[in-house]
């Protein structure tokens, strides 16, 4: 047997959720046993407790989407992958567990030098980024970019990919500690997303805006970006963390010229299985190599799985936080 942080039933305050021992059950044939040792907290965690993320699961289930591990069992058809073999798992649900059962194309092998928690916590952020940054928004150095909730998983990522790329980062965050952190992080500039920031940015731009704005937070934050991107920028749709979903009247990208691109990351990987991988090969190089950075802000145990995620609720992490079973 092993432990779970299972979800028995959809809730707001996390009630349902429990440390449950399961029994093990046998593989299919395309199949590996991974021992988990370290799993990371994303934000469509949280949503998928509440049933709000797009894709949903069957309840009971077991939370978590990404985490590293050594397989210890290995389905008769599977061919590129050893018991002992050190990976990174990339599924939807199942990593919140002291083992998981994954299809052997949702596994990875983890690239050499990282620790257990930096091989869980970057492929949901640093994939989002990429895709929006370099597949679908072209940001080039020199350009400006700016990004909302950056001191988020996702938005520290897009910090992360921006700096490296050359381009100047505008970070918007929401504490002075957050800020604080994003300037020692490498962004340009730092700015609260209270109402008016529109105003700042156009004067770090000397009038001219920003040329991509990485939005996966929604609401005012969105309305009010679309009044200081630059003539031909990329306003980059990631997601709504603010709750309410807003909407652009048409003359706005008309006069100004710009493009909203509407980025879904994993889903852009299914649809163009070979790009996919293509991005999967990019970032594990670029972080093996220490060309980017993850921040882990705090790692919790197993038993600790409501508070690593009540934590991320309260919006208190910088960057990301690991369950380690």
């Amino acid at each position: 047997m092993f432990r779970s942080v299972v979800v028995n039933s959809l809730s707001d305050d996390f009630s349902k959720i429990s440390i449950e021992e399961l029994d093990r059950q046998n593989l299919n044939s395309n199949e590996v046993r991974v021992k988990v040792y370290s799993a990371s907290v994303n934000f469509p965690d949280l949503l998928m407790t509440k049933g709000l993320y797009q894709y949903k699961p069957e309840v009971p289930f077991t939370l978590g989407m990404e985490s590293s591990g050594v397989i210890i069992e290995t389905g008769k058809d599977v061919k590129d992958f050893n018991i002992g073999d050190e990976v990174i798992v990339s599924a939807f649900t199942g990593s919140f567990s002291e083992e998981t059962v994954i299809v052997e194309d949702k596994v990875r092998k983890k690239p050499l030098g990282l620790t257990w928690e930096q091989a869980s916590t970057y492929t949901v952020a640093y994939l989002t980024a990429y895709v929006s940054l370099i597949t679908k928004g072209g940001l080039k150095s020199g350009e400006t970019l700016l990004v909302h909730g950056a001191a988020g998983g996702v938005g520290l990522a897009a910090v992360d990919i921006g700096r490296f790329i050359g381009a100047k980062v505008i970070a918007v965050a929401s504490t002075q500690e957050k800020r604080d952190f994003l300037l020692s992080y490498g962004a340009d500039f730092v700015l609260s997303p209270d109402k008016g920031f529109k105003d700042h940015v156009k004067e770090i731009t000397n009038n001219i805006g920003a040329d991509v704005v990485y939005d996966p937070v929604g609401g005012d934050v969105f309305d009010e970006s679309i009044r200081c991107i630059a003539w031909n920028g990329r306003l980059l749709v990631v997601g709504f963390a603010s709750g309410r979903i807003p909407s652009i009247p048409a003359n706005m990208p008309l006069i100004k010229g710009f493009s909203v691109i509407g980025v879904r990351a994993g889903e852009y990987g299914r649809r163009s299985p070979q790009e996919g991988k293509e991005h999967f090969s990019s970032i594990d190089k670029l972080i093996s190599g220490g060309s980017l950075n993850p921040h882990i802000h705090k790692i919790y145990s197993l038993d600790q799985a409501v508070e690593a995620l009540r934590e991320l609720r309260d919006r208190k992490v910088i960057g990301k936080v690991c369950v380690n079973p």
